[in-house]
């Protein structure tokens, strides 16, 4: 029902200046995989494997990892480097991949927008590549694709932060439908803290309907002259039904060094070395 899944990925990625002056943020790599192909892993893992790409000036990178580099290939054929590229080849084969280029930054809600080329007219899902989500069952989109296949309108993913980081995230408020859904009542971008809802803020997950498109078309700029994805996710659900799901696993804020640095510790001690004798 659902199979696409798109990757806004044309933003600059300052916070890790210089390292992103010639590389995609979205190419940093957690251990020995690329951020990005975390991403795609879940989106697979949740059936979803028409993959579409929002990229910008300097990210043809992304199309090249998830493309066959012959070359490489032929140099660690047979070798004990070529289990290493298993799991990207299995990327390449399963899923197919689309991309277009966003010309200007304007936004989260831009950038969505600028993707309707690749989507179409049905629903799909957003994943921002650098939220990381690590999950020992499902992963984040496997559980909201059930979720929608149950209730068929727009769904966000929250979790619960400390009252003064409100001022990082897209904030909801909303009625209780049952311990961890809510269905939204109001969404604030980046609030201070006496200024918030809630502390619940929506991470980099969304399941959107194709109306969406219309909507953000029609959303004037916000907060930085940028179309914000809550001001539209507002609209809608004042309109009839958005969801907000606290889901199931662990998540670690790749834009930030911290949790960049966090991420690559948990994904070192929990995969990477119990997998090469640690």
């Amino acid at each position: 029902m659902i199979k696409k899944c798109l990757f806004p990925a044309a933003g600059y990625g300052t916070r890790f200046l210089p390292a992103t002056k010639s590389m995609p943020k979205e190419m940093m790599p957690v251990v020995n995989k690329p951020l990005i192909e975390y991403g795609v892993e879940e989106a697979l893992a949740a059936g979803l494997n028409e993959i579409s790409i929002v990229t910008g000036r300097g990210k043809r990178a992304l199309a090249d990892h998830f493309d066959t580099n012959y070359e490489l290939e032929h140099q660690i054929k047979g070798t004990d480097k070529e289990p290493m590229l298993n799991d990207i080849r299995r990327l390449i084969d399963e899923c197919s991949f689309s991309y277009t280029r966003q010309q200007e930054m304007k936004g989260l809600g831009h950038a969505i927008l600028t993707g309707q080329t690749l989507i179409g007219d049905e629903p799909f899902a957003v994943l921002l590549a650098d939220d990381l989500c690590i999950n020992q069952g499902d992963g984040v989109l496997s559980q909201m694709v059930r979720l929608f296949k149950q209730f068929r309108c727009s769904i966000v993913a929250i979790q619960e932060v400390p009252a003064d980081e409100t001022g990082k995230y897209g904030i909801i408020a909303g009625d209780m439908i049952r311990e961890d859904l809510y269905r939204i009542t109001d969404m604030v971008e980046k609030p201070a803290p006496e200024d918030a809802p809630s502390s619940l803020a929506i991470i980099g997950r969304y399941i959107l309907t194709p109306d969406i498109f219309d909507i953000i078309r029609n959303t004037s700029p916000g907060k930085n002259g940028e179309v914000q994805i809550t001001d539209a996710l507002l609209q809608q659900a004042k309109d009839g039904c958005v969801l907000a799901y606290r889901f199931k696993g662990k998540r670690f804020d790749c834009g930030s060094v911290d949790g960049y640095i966090a991420a690559t510790n948990y994904c070192y001690d929990q995969f990477y070395q119990k997998n090469n004798g640690g």
